[in-house]
């Protein structure tokens, strides 16, 4: 008997720290900007610029990485992209402009987000079938752990001169990490093959690549053949209603939520950020455990029906107790939120800074917010002027509530916890999962990517229209308008998204080719035809 593999922990290492320094990485701006403010004096444009810089080389990245990982493989593109992350890392430590800090953000962003997309595709891909989700899931789970040790690593600095450059620097420590567990992986399922040994194969699906196997083009993707055009449909709606339903934009309210309910000062953006990201990290273990028995599709209708039903509550309870505005460009970023994903991010759920700095949570959300519709602070742009408090939270609330009040407060801050935990379970892992599985081997990379810049773009969309719709519609309105879209994303979910557990990639492409009309996934799939190879250290190939 041979020992046990150790590809199996290696791709757990993988994912867990490439999800790691996703979230460190989008997180760590909301500790720095205020020291940065102070060493630069830095105005709002510049702080606004300083955190767009990351969403632009993300952009890049969703638009050109698809092809760097077909081309060139996902390790090699997992390794290129880390070797970008430390360069960014170097200027960013070494910065003494503010056009370095920008060049290293933008590095930073282009690498995490073309690692994000080539992490998820190479260990789905390694991975059998009945590890694909956990071990995909373990990403998810790294982007919250990395959020978390930012702001620790933020709160430690906070005090040391030049401690900012520490916190850039630090990025670069989980990288170097998966860099060197990948020098024991190999390149991809056609090496797997090679080395039966290694890891359970896909099903057959790693003796077919290579002879034999069909070329696809970019604009295949929208085309009828092997039923692409389902598959894209499939994976657009899942990413845009993963923002559409406004997911980074209502945790831009977690602090003023957690402060009306009698958290005062600092502790209600504390509580805001830690007792939000207990709770994510709490609902990517559960959804880490049911992932490869629920399902897919089964936490993608709960987490969905959820967020329905949260934000939904949420928007009810500001009729009868109406919440203020967040904070202006000139406080220091709270982390009212947990950017992330793919989906943060990735983001992921993810990251998405929009233009003004406001914090929100994962694989794809804004780190920071702020508008040239908020009030600016006295003394704006006065170097002179005495430094801004830390946080700004709400006004005042009155010095004795009303016990109906304090209740309502109570139950926003509960919907609150329902929201961020049925994302963290649903849209935030799932999503990503499911585009790693549902495209072919040769074009999966750039249809990942594809999808992926639609969710760069909406979420982009729906930070720079939320003050728009909050002064349109009001407050309320717009988190009833987010729960109605979360209805219609449980719809799209329930009719056009197939189960896809306990099959290895090559059944889940037949099954796609099988169905011309996506409707018919509706029902439940049959997994009776999955086929495991049995391996052995010494069995000749």
């Amino acid at each position: 008997m041979g020992h046990p593999s150790p590809v199996l922990p290696l791709c757990a290492s993988v994912s867990l720290l490439g999800g790691l320094t996703f979230g460190y990485e989008l997180a760590v701006i909301s500790g720095a900007l205020l020291p940065l403010q102070h060493d630069f004096g830095l105005s709002c444009l510049e702080q606004e610029c300083l955190v767009g810089s990351l969403l632009l080389g993300a952009l890049l990245a969703s638009l050109v990485g698809g092809f760097l990982i077909d081309r060139y493989g996902r390790k090699q593109a997992i390794l290129g992209s880390n070797v970008v992350l430390l360069a960014g890392s170097l200027s960013l430590g070494l910065a003494g402009s503010l056009a370095w800090l920008v060049a290293g953000r933008s590095a930073a962003g282009f690498a995490v987000s073309l690692a994000s997309m080539a992490c998820c595709i190479y260990v789905s891909e390694l991975a059998g079938p009945r590890r694909r989700g956990v071990l995909l899931s373990l990403y998810e789970a790294g982007i919250t752990v990395g959020i978390l040790l930012s702001y620790a690593l933020n709160y430690a600095l906070a005090g040391v001169p030049w401690g900012w450059r520490h916190m850039f620097g630090w990025a670069a420590a989980p990288a170097l990490l998966q860099s060197l567990s990948l020098l024991f992986l190999p390149a991809g399922a056609h090496e797997t093959a090679a080395h039966r040994d290694l890891i359970p194969l896909q099903g057959g699906e790693a003796s077919k690549l290579g002879l034999g196997r069909p070329r696809y083009s970019f604009l295949d993707l929208f085309g009828a053949r092997d039923n692409m055009r389902g598959r894209t449909t499939v994976g657009l709606g899942l990413v845009l209603f993963q923002q559409l339903t406004g997911q980074p934009n209502v945790l831009c309210y977690a602090s003023t939520i957690f402060h009306s309910v009698g958290f005062r000062g600092g502790s209600s953006a504390v509580l805001a950020s830690v007792g939000l990201g207990a709770v994510k990290v709490v609902a990517t273990l559960i959804a880490m455990g049911l992932v490869d028995r629920a399902g897919r599709r089964a936490l993608l209708l709960a987490g969905c029906a959820l967020m329905a039903l949260s934000v939904s509550g949420i928007g009810l309870v500001s009729f009868a107790a109406p919440m203020d505005s967040g904070p202006s460009c000139l406080a220091t970023p709270n982390a009212t939120g947990l950017p992330g994903l793919p989906g943060d991010s990735g983001l992921p759920t993810g990251l998405s800074p929009p233009p003004p700095p406001t914090t929100s949570e994962n694989q794809g959300e804004p780190v920071l917010s702020a508008s040239g519709k908020t009030k600016p602070h006295p003394g704006a742009g006065d170097p002179s002027a005495p430094p801004l408090p830390a946080l700004s939270t709400a006004s005042p609330a009155p010095a004795s509530p009303a016990p109906e009040r304090v209740l309502l407060h109570w139950t926003a801050l509960i919907c609150l916890m329902v929201f961020v935990s049925a994302f963290s379970f649903g849209f935030g892992p799932m999503t990503w999962l499911v585009l790693s599985e549902i495209y072919p081997t040769e074009i999966r990379g750039r249809a990942f990517a594809f999808c992926n810049s639609f969710n760069w773009a909406a979420n982009l969309l729906i930070s720079l229209s939320f003050l728009d719709l909050i002064g349109t519609l009001g407050l309320s309105w717009t988190f009833l308008l987010y729960g109605l879209t979360a209805v219609l994303g449980l719809g799209f979910i329930y009719l056009f998204v197939p189960e896809t557990k306990g099959q290895s990639l090559a059944e889940i492409d037949q099954q796609f080719q099988r169905r011309r009309f996506t409707l018919s996934f509706g029902r439940r799939q049959s997994t009776s035809g999955v086929q495991y190879s049995r391996i052995g250290m010494s069995g000749a190939s």
